[in-house]
């Protein structure tokens, strides 16, 4: 079998048995395509690969300056490969399982202020069909803590002005409803009503974001548009960093953890802590600006 075929059954594998996510088991398959050229390069039958050639090969990996959030991923990768080829009588046992992930060192993530928001979101030109068409993008990704991907791949009958809310499919397929401010259906509605009909055209196009082709516009396209505003605002950020700021700012104010890990999409409650520790940060900042002489080390109890 060759590699491409043998990578495109794997595809299949992961979106049909695994249920993943189109992205996730592209970014798996690059990962496995890597293994499968240094398993060549190290002349080894894959029938015959064990655990060892597995430490063999992420040893590698990290000599070629792979981080490790990198070798966690794949790992990931691996350990579904591994359960594929199990399943496919390919090997004898998913030897991936015995790797152990690093415990990656996850920096905090950065976050806006509103301040910052609002001068982001100030610069876009709303004399221009675009400027009101991107004003409703960013002011709804921030509203509803949206990924780029989910921003993208919004269809017109899951947004609902009225009871603002929308439905998304995030990763994995998940759906899940958001309800959005009323900066954001003001914005919205006046792309939906007054712009994206003379984009549109005559076409029929399910997504809600269409460039100026009236074509769905894709995740690159929101990622170049964002770094235009950011370099005219002079706000140092990602596109990411919209949710980010949706989901602190709900902590800020007081929302409980457990309905922000809702609102994100999060499966696991663990990835949704990571915004409180962006809080304590923010909190002992603030206590050394404005208490200078009386900045004390937390102490382990």
């Amino acid at each position: 079998m060759t590699v491409e075929l043998l990578l495109q059954q794997f595809y299949t594998d992961l979106r049909t048995v695994e249920a993943l996510s189109e992205n996730t088991a592209r970014t798996y398959c690059q990962c496995v395509l890597t293994f499968l050229r240094w398993v060549k390069k190290e002349q080894l039958r894959l029938t015959a690969i064990n655990t060892q050639n597995l430490v063999y090969y992420l040893v590698w990996r990290k000599s070629q300056g792979c981080d490790e959030l990198t070798v966690a991923k794949d790992i990931s990768a691996l350990r579904s490969f591994g359960s594929y080829l199990k399943r496919k009588n390919a090997w004898a046992d998913n030897y991936a399982n015995m790797l152990d992930r690093p415990k990656a060192s996850r920096s905090l993530p950065k976050v806006l202020s509103v301040e910052q928001i609002d001068a982001f979101l100030n610069v876009i030109d709303l004399s221009k069909p675009l400027g009101v068409r991107d004003r409703a993008l960013f002011e709804l990704m921030y509203s509803c803590g949206l990924r780029v991907s989910e921003a993208a791949g919004l269809k017109v009958k899951n947004v609902h002005l009225k009871e603002r809310i929308i439905i998304v499919h995030g990763k994995g397929d998940k759906e899940r409803m958001i309800p959005f401010g009323e900066a954001a259906k003001e914005r919205l509605e006046k792309y939906l009503n007054d712009v994206r009909p003379s984009l549109v055209g005559n076409k029929i196009v399910e997504e809600v974001f269409v460039n100026y082709q009236g074509k769905p516009i894709s995740r690159k396209g929101i990622w170049k548009n964002f770094q235009t505003y950011e370099a005219l605002s002079g706000i140092n950020a990602k596109v990411h960093t919209l949710r980010h700021s949706f989901a602190t700012h709900l902590l800020a104010g007081g929302m409980d953890l457990r309905s922000v890990q809702e609102l994100l999409g999060h499966s696991d409650l663990a990835t949704t802590t990571i915004y409180t520790h962006v809080e304590d940060k923010q909190l002992r900042e603030g206590h050394k600006t404005y208490f200078p002489g009386h900045v004390t080390e937390a102490k382990n109890e």
